[in-house]
């Protein structure tokens, strides 16, 4: 779909395709792709509002590769001033030439309105106030006034997409009612067991009774450690994907093949401690550290309730 059919002008029939076509590269997303797709398409920018891992950026690709427009990242932090995300003027050329539109570097925000593309901002509530700021002109009018340059109007096809992680509370700033005002906003949450199982098929490769297990039990695991209640926010669908990975060439290290093998259970957990210690986030009131929690859900899958782990 080109940029010319993103607008209202855009037909029904032409969404619809663009919908299908995007649906099929992304797991387990459907509604959220619909809304997303719909909120773009009517010209709306949008924060999406959910955990790390959960197919946003994918989704977010999708859609501007399909519409074959830039998609823009930029990390929302303390770092993350108004200069860098508008632009700047060369100093070099600046002490030759004196200020002039010529020698203007633009930021990310100038180059996506200028394009057309999508300005993505992940952790966006982490970025300054005045920075964020920056963006209500850009938002309401679809234009932004540079000084020394002029004023800057967007392409159609510009929007500003927003992410940001609701458990994560830490360094982050809260947003004006101005530019809540000037968001639509979908909450995206982690997808079900068997579209995680997908996902993690399909970035890893894993095939056979072997594979096939390794990533059903990496999958139940990872998903164990977003419920346990000594944990703020567990791991994303990422782990279950290092974990089936790690699982594999632990297996080849040691020359497992069958997964009925009576080491097989100690394998997963030796890839658990590597792959999900480090993404998973404790209560500040857990009296516990993220190997003997891990433990604990191993023994869970494996010891409490064989049954959900064993083959078949």
């Amino acid at each position: 779909m080109s940029t010319s059919t993103m607008d209202a002008s855009a037909s029904t029939a032409d969404l619809r395709r663009s919908h299908d076509r995007i649906a099929e590269r992304i797991i387990g997303r459907q509604r959220e792709l619909e809304l997303t797709l719909a909120a773009v398409a009517a010209g709306r920018d949008i924060v999406l509002e959910g955990p790390p891992g959960t197919s946003k950026t994918t989704m977010l690709a999708a859609i501007t590769g399909e519409w074959g427009i830039p998609l823009m990242f930029v990390e929302g932090n303390a770092d993350l001033t108004p200069a860098k995300l508008v632009g700047h003027h060369n100093p070099a050329r600046v002490l030759r030439e004196d200020y002039s539109a010529e020698n203007f570097v633009p930021g990310p925000l100038v180059e996506a309105m200028q394009q057309g593309g999508f300005l993505y901002i992940e952790e966006f509530n982490r970025a300054p106030e005045d920075t964020l700021n920056t963006l209500l002109t850009a938002m309401a009018d679809r234009s932004i006034a540079v000084p020394r340059v002029g004023r800057i109007t967007a392409a159609p096809s510009f929007r500003v997409i927003a992410s940001m992680n609701p458990y994560d509370n830490v360094g982050t700033t809260r947003l004006s009612t101005s530019v809540h005002d000037r968001l639509n906003r979908l909450s995206v949450d982690y997808q079900d067991a068997d579209a995680e199982e997908r996902i993690v098929a399909l970035r890893t490769g894993a095939m056979g009774a072997l594979g096939e297990r390794m990533l059903q039990d990496a999958v139940a695991v990872t998903r164990a450690t977003r419920g346990h209640p000594d944990v703020r926010q567990g791991s994303s669908v990422r782990g279950a994907i290092d974990t089936t990975l790690v699982a594999t060439q632990l297996a080849a290290l040691r020359g497992l093949e069958d997964p009925t093998a009576t080491d097989y259970a100690e394998l997963v957990f030796d890839a658990m401690i590597v792959a999900l210690s480090g993404r998973i986030h404790l209560d500040e009131a857990a009296e516990t550290t993220p190997e003997r929690l891990l433990r604990e859900i191993w023994e869970d899958r494996f010891i409490l309730e064989p049954h959900q782990a064993a083959p078949g």
